[in-house]
């Protein structure tokens, strides 16, 4: 990973709403095709580290940079150059598979044959070929979920945000999905994703724990499982959040 050139670098980046702090001085440097794991309960600040990260909203003081754009003067370079898959996903119902991934291609600018250049490519890596005329409205949940992955790869974004993808899926589905962000990662994406499901912080890179807007541990997960002593991140997670 070390070798590898850096996607999101923070340093001290912090927000404040009024007198309160809800990212209270967090520094990473993550690294291309790197799978980033965001834990943390809720309130803990990650959605406001994401955000931040998005573009979507500034800081209050620190530095930060995201594909080589910086977060107080360039949020709009950021907003082209990343992915995001949110856990409702942004889907129309009444569409079919291939038509909303040609909305989305209409929406990032891209060109008639772009469009169908990367429609070909992602039906064929989300495996939804067979499916690609079926109506959205009618697919299942894990189905819903690949072609959210699709629609927010669809402009080829060196770095995409995934905030709980899995919600909601059986775990065949978790698995196949976790399939598709390790090509993701394998393709040199930098892929952020959220979770609550503890196993998943597993397939983690490396990742990163939250507790009131702090960083409190970042680390691979073998590392924290050996540094705190436990037999799994969810023990590890409930350690720490307990010893504070």
């Amino acid at each position: 990973m070390n070798s590898q050139p850096v996607s999101v670098q923070t340093e001290g980046l912090t927000r404040r709403f009024g007198k309160f702090t809800a990212v209270d001085r967090v520094s990473i440097t993550v690294n291309q095709g790197e799978i980033f794991g965001f834990l943390g309960a809720n309130g803990a600040g990650k959605t406001t580290m994401i955000r931040m990260l998005c573009g979507l909203l500034k800081p209050s003081e620190g530095k930060g940079s995201v594909a080589g754009f910086d977060v107080y003067r360039q949020s709009e370079e950021i907003k082209k150059h990343i992915g995001y898959m949110s856990q409702k996903f942004s889907l129309y119902d009444d569409l079919t598979i291939t038509e909303n991934i040609e909305f989305y291609g209409g929406i990032y600018g891209l060109s008639r044959e772009a469009i169908r250049h990367r429609r070909e490519q992602l039906l064929e890596q989300t495996g939804l070929q067979d499916a690609s005329r079926k109506m959205t409205r009618d697919l299942p949940l894990g189905f819903k979920q690949r072609l959210a992955l699709g629609c927010a790869l669809l402009h080829d974004p060196p770095v995409i945000f995934l905030d709980e993808p899995t919600s909601g899926v059986d775990p065949e589905a978790r698995r196949s999905f976790w399939d598709l962000i390790y090509q993701t990662a394998d393709n040199g994406k930098t892929v952020f994703v959220t979770t609550h499901f503890m196993d998943e912080a597993e397939y983690c890179h490396r990742v990163s724990i939250m507790r009131a807007g702090q960083l409190i541990a970042l680390d691979t997960p073998g590392n924290l499982k050996k540094q705190y002593q436990q037999r799994s991140m969810q023990e590890v997670f409930v350690a720490l959040v307990e010893a504070g």
